[in-house]
């Protein structure tokens, strides 16, 4: 037993010297963010803008390698098996959290094959109605849902999106019985809602500003955990009686396969950490209706651990089945 223990700290050891040595190297070639999302969206302009000043200060080039898929999986299946360098990262997103729940099994582990390096912004969930809606603002919308049993209708993009969820969560913590209706994309979403044949939806904010600005659609609220800096006049979800504790963002983040070492991942957070805080950076991110945010690897692990578990309960409770 003794033998065995001495050879385990002996292997231990010998491995520090190179870790070490990765970490001194770093980066040796140009860096690689794997996006699970097309080009031109939210996640893929963000990554594009963090890459850029990323390449700057690191002294190599980091190139964006769009893999968009279901839940996200040819992404991180891609970043998982990847040498465990720091070369190639991941933007990971909550969608990466609703997947551990959605799909009855991925090719990786979201929480054991990734190893968390920083945040790199948060975007907001608004609440939206028609222009001639009766509704003026949130807490009327929510007493008419709790008032009249099944006679609210909610839309959504597709089943098991984070919109989609994030209605499911607000119908049960606001203890509404009302409909939640999916439709394929945001434009279909706008439609239904300017045919009349929703009450409201939930929607990510900044594609619905230019529908808000024309004032085809109004803006009741939003379901993060402060009121937009832009828009300060509108209210948060949990800002009503009973709903305190209501808080839904959308992020985005970055992620190294999980035997990248420590040194390395430290390295890329506390880049990512100066970068974000660079005004030029919060104000192009705001152009895109982000707002900049950076953490450390164990704030971003802990924040993924409690986005899956409550995604999971959500989907549970809604009875989605696991594709």
């Amino acid at each position: 037993m003794i033998r065995r223990r001495s050879l385990i700290q002996m292997a231990a050891l010998s491995a520090l010297p190179a870790a070490s040595a990765m970490a001194q190297s770093f980066p040796s070639k140009p860096l690689k963010i794997v996006v699970p999302f097309g080009a031109g969206g939210v996640a893929d302009l963000t990554a594009r803008a963090v890459a850029q000043k990323l390449s700057e200060s690191l002294g190599q080039a980091v190139v964006i390698d769009n893999r968009p898929s279901a839940g996200g999986i040819v992404a991180g299946e891609l970043v998982a098996k990847a040498e465990p360098d720091g070369h190639t990262l991941l933007l990971m997103s909550n969608g990466t959290a609703v997947s551990a729940g959605l799909f009855k099994s991925l090719p990786f582990n979201p929480r054991t094959d990734f190893a968390p390096v920083s945040l790199l912004g948060l975007f907001d969930m608004a609440v939206v109605v028609p222009e001639n809606s009766p509704f003026k603002t949130l807490a009327e919308l929510i007493s008419f849902g709790r008032a009249n049993p099944g006679k609210l209708n909610l839309g959504t993009i597709n089943i098991g999106s984070t919109q989609n969820l994030a209605a499911e969560l607000l119908r049960t913590q606001a203890n509404l019985i009302a409909q939640i209706v999916p439709y394929n994309g945001t434009p279909a979403v706008i439609n239904a809602l300017r045919g009349g044949q929703i009450d409201a939806a939930v929607e990510i904010l900044g594609p619905m500003k230019p529908q808000i600005n024309a004032k085809a659609v109004r803006l009741l609220g939003v379901m993060g955990e402060n009121r937009p800096k832009d828009l300060p006049q509108t209210p948060v979800v949990r800002e009503l009686p009973g709903l305190s504790n209501f808080n839904v963002s959308s992020w985005n983040a970055l992620a190294a396969p999980a035997k990248t070492p420590k040194a390395v991942v430290d390295r890329l957070s506390q880049d990512l950490a100066k970068i974000l805080s660079q005004p030029e950076m919060v104000q192009r991110l705001a152009g895109f209706n982000v707002q900049a945010k950076s953490s450390t690897p164990a704030q971003l692990a802990q924040l993924l651990d409690s986005d899956i578990k409550r995604w999971s309960d959500v989907i549970a409770k809604a009875g989605l089945t696991p594709q």
